[in-house]
């Protein structure tokens, strides 16, 4: 049975290996965890469908079907989500797609990013999401869309390691480097791009090889205090940041890691 890792999971693993210990090899859920926003899933498939189902043949598609689209996803929501929503997607069109030649088929929208790698002697299943993923002449583009109100970037180190899982992944998937990552903000109608490049791939190897070595030998979990620990559902049981923390619930689950270990022994 092979490791599933995702850039989340990495990410979680790079501001506390503690916090993750405890999320996802003892399973200990977080207690501040929430569903995705209704709003935003609307969107999200309103705006895959807009890219998808588009008839290619002609040049560029008008605002009836970005309105189109919005009806097929938007039943469920509150008068004034619907209201907001088309609102978000107006400006999307004016932003990315009324001043353009033609529109651009994408090479997917709406998938699952899947890819493998071995290290220390263990298999990782690379897994995540993208919204869309374009064809340029030197490579390729994933497209995330953001549907918050803020214009707010996530950490240098943290956007570094969803590039170089991507970058991986991609490559092995449709034989074609990551170029770009962008996050595309509807609300404000920005595109922010980060170039992608080997580093980046070589960077997540790296992590993922020292991740395996304490998986390996199931220690090395040590605290890892910084700001983090403000928002961490996980402060309560870390003596790094309590100073009487309580025991760690009992769980059922067990390490994917076990059970591959039981599998091949």
């Amino acid at each position: 049975m092979v490791y599933q890792i995702s850039a989340t999971k990495l990410q979680t693993y790079k501001r506390c290996p503690y916090a993750y210990y405890l999320r996802y090899e003892h399973r200990l859920a977080p207690s501040n965890f929430f569903g995705a926003a209704a709003l935003g899933t609307a969107l999200h498939q309103a705006l895959a469908q807009f890219h998808r189902d588009w008839h290619y043949q002609n040049a560029l598609p008008d605002l009836q079907w970005i309105h189109h689209c919005w009806q097929q996803h938007s039943s469920g929501l509150s008068s004034r989500q619907i209201m907001e929503g088309i609102a978000i997607l107006e400006n999307y069109y004016h932003s990315f797609i009324a001043n353009a030649v033609a529109l651009t088929q994408p090479l997917a929208v709406e998938g699952k990013i899947q890819g493998y790698l071995q290290a220390e002697n263990l298999e990782f299943s690379l897994v995540g999401r993208y919204d869309r993923i374009d064809f340029l002449p030197d490579g390729l583009e994933l497209i995330d869309y953001k549907s918050s109100r803020d214009v707010k970037l996530p950490d240098s180190s943290e956007i570094n390691l969803q590039i170089g899982l991507y970058y991986l992944a991609l490559k092995q998937t449709y034989q074609q480097s990551l170029k770009y990552l962008s996050l595309l903000f509807l609300r404000s109608g920005e595109k922010i791009r980060f170039e992608a490049t080997e580093d980046h791939q070589a960077h997540v190897e790296d992590m993922i090889s020292h991740l395996a070595v304490r998986l390996r030998q199931d220690r090395g979990w040590d605290p890892q205090p910084g700001k983090q620990c403000d928002r961490c559902s996980y402060a309560r049981y870390c003596s790094a940041v309590t100073h009487d923390p309580a025991p760690i619930p009992e769980t059922r689950a067990t390490s994917q890691l076990q059970l591959a270990l039981n599998l091949a022994s």
